[in-house]
């Protein structure tokens, strides 16, 4: 679940795209929490766009070409709904598995396209596996849950929830070995109650 926060002085304008995101991307859910999204819809005002910390796709909407404006994707207004909401839906991927997609926790860096993961207490990089990327990416994804086995199974490696949990347990068995190096400090990914959660 991603969460797309929109940013516009026009507040029958935000109703409605908020209407049309729930309705016709329900994987994705309207925020008005900035700290929590993973999408930032800004409508119309650029300097919104200059106070903008976290690194995240944004979506500048604008009745002027804008092609200068610093923004992941512009869409000029009037626009097609279809296209707003395909560009909602593709820059999220486009974003994670770029650089600029990288992803901070518990004084690590995940950089996505590298396969790498660097530890900011010893300044180490460890190589990862394109499986062992996407198992981080899907719990960082669902922070704050408790991502059970089976969810991991059938987002991460598309099994059926009848398939033998034990693949999970040694790929996350191997992925704590790799980065941890049996540094509490350094712990990674949390087991409770069946299921895994990342640590922050």
């Amino acid at each position: 679940m991603s969460n797309v926060l929109i940013l516009s002085e026009n507040e029958t304008f935000k109703s409605d795209l908020s209407d049309q995101i729930k309705h016709h991307i329900p994987d994705f859910e309207v925020t008005e929490d900035k700290d929590s999204a993973d999408i930032i819809v800004v409508d119309e005002n650029a300097d919104i766009l200059k106070s903008i910390e976290k690194n995240i796709p944004v979506i500048f909407l604008s009745f002027d070409d804008n092609s200068s404006v610093k923004a992941h994707t512009i869409i000029q207004k009037p626009f097609v709904l279809s296209a707003f909401l395909d560009a909602v839906k593709s820059s999220i991927n486009i974003f994670e598995n770029s650089d600029e997609g990288n992803l901070e926790f518990n004084d690590y860096i995940l950089y996505s396209s590298r396969k790498e993961i660097y530890n900011n207490r010893d300044k180490s990089t460890t190589k990862l596996t394109e499986r062992e990327v996407s198992v981080i990416k899907y719990l960082y994804k669902n922070a704050g849950k408790i991502v059970s086995k089976n969810d991991l199974m059938q987002e991460v490696w598309e099994y059926s929830a009848d398939v033998a949990t034990h693949t999970v347990e040694t790929h996350i068995y191997r992925l704590r070995q790799k980065v941890e190096k049996d540094d509490t400090d350094s712990q990674i990914i949390i087991t409770s109650d069946g299921g895994y959660q990342l640590k922050f």
